[in-house]
């Protein structure tokens, strides 16, 4: 799913200014033919019928826009209710929807309305009444417009996650993460010295072979499942929900500010939940000793590569066999 493609949501000033704008221009077409009734009708038909479409199609757009829930993985309506006031979000969508109900409702009836109605200023006061009455509907929703823009600035920072094999780089803040995806797939994620650089998920990939493998890098982890904050449930969603293997990132060279032993505990937690390949980072900054007496066997990046490939190439073998099999299954029905 590519968040990254929902437009900006429009407040009701800019769709209402709008709409009577273009419902004015077309007020003033003079080649209807008929008597003044029937022109008079005419008129305000088509101003109703212009303010109608503009504000439906953008109500529409705004709608079909994002993401139905029905239609997301596990793993994005968990991120969504990480991140968003995912009840206000809900509730959002449905004043929208709800707006665009009240339009087509509101437009059926004062055009059957107008076409009633044979005294000129009665004609015409029918369609201020329009005018005011989308207007207090889109008025009303205009809390909910811009809660979905907020929504959209936060799901803009969503991975674009791929159905297929998936290593996730996990450890604690600033033991280079970040440094190390960017050199096994090339990507361009930020890094600096400070903790929490990442503050979203940052997917990469990398072909060995045949094989298309996904890297997330994830937020940085303070090992504190009791008192999570948003940063590091992203972390433990990935893990929990995407990782087929965990590179866990060891920093020993003292400058993450994370001591040994805290990283050790984080290891040891993880690896009783996920297969766990182990990195050593910074190792430009230790002596040949201190890596030597480093008690994990550690990978370089090309070994880790390797293995990478060997483990994706077993998933794809599988899930190759999985749908080989429904198929049968389907065949046979």
């Amino acid at each position: 799913m590519n968040f990254q493609k929902i437009p900006p949501v429009e407040v009701s000033k800019h769709l209402l200014e709008l709409a009577f704008r273009r419902a004015r221009i077309k007020g003033k077409q003079k080649n209807l033919q008929g008597n003044w009734l029937q022109i008079i009708r005419k008129k305000e038909s088509l101003k109703l019928d212009i303010v109608k479409e503009v504000i439906s199609q953008r109500l529409e757009k705004t709608r079909n826009s994002f993401p139905s829930t029905n239609d997301l993985s596990s793993f994005y309506l968990k991120l969504m209710q990480l991140t968003l006031d995912y009840p206000m979000y809900k509730k959002s969508l449905g004043a929208v929807q709800w707006a665009l109900r009240k339009v087509y409702s509101l437009h059926r009836m004062y055009v059957s309305k107008v076409n009633k109605t044979k005294d000129r200023e009665s004609i015409k006061d029918l369609t201020k009444q329009f005018y005011g009455r989308i207007s207090s509907i889109l008025k009303q929703v205009d809390v909910n417009f811009a809660y979905l823009e907020t929504a959209r600035k936060i799901m803009r920072s969503y991975p674009d996650i791929k159905d297929m094999f998936t290593i996730c780089i996990y450890g604690f803040p600033n033991v280079g993460k970040t440094t190390f995806l960017n050199k096994l797939t090339g990507t361009k994620g930020k890094v600096a010295a400070y903790a929490f650089t990442t503050k979203t998920i940052n997917a990469g990939y990398f072909t060995f072979k045949t094989n298309k493998v996904q890297v997330l890098d994830v937020p940085g982890t303070l090992s504190r499942t009791d008192k999570m904050n948003i940063i590091e449930a992203q972390a433990d969603l990935v893990v929990t929900e995407l990782a087929n293997v965990i590179i866990y990132v060891f920093d020993i060279s003292g400058y993450s500010g994370f001591s040994e032993k805290q990283q050790e505990q984080l290891f040891t937690k993880i690896k009783k939940e996920k297969n766990v390949i182990v990195h050593l980072s910074k190792q430009d900054l230790l002596d040949k000793e201190t890596i030597a007496e480093f008690k994990h066997k550690h990978l370089s990046e090309e070994q880790i590569k390797e293995k990478i490939e060997k483990l994706a190439q077993k998933y794809e073998d599988v899930k190759r066999e999985k749908e080989e099999t429904e198929k049968e299954e389907i065949i046979e029905k």
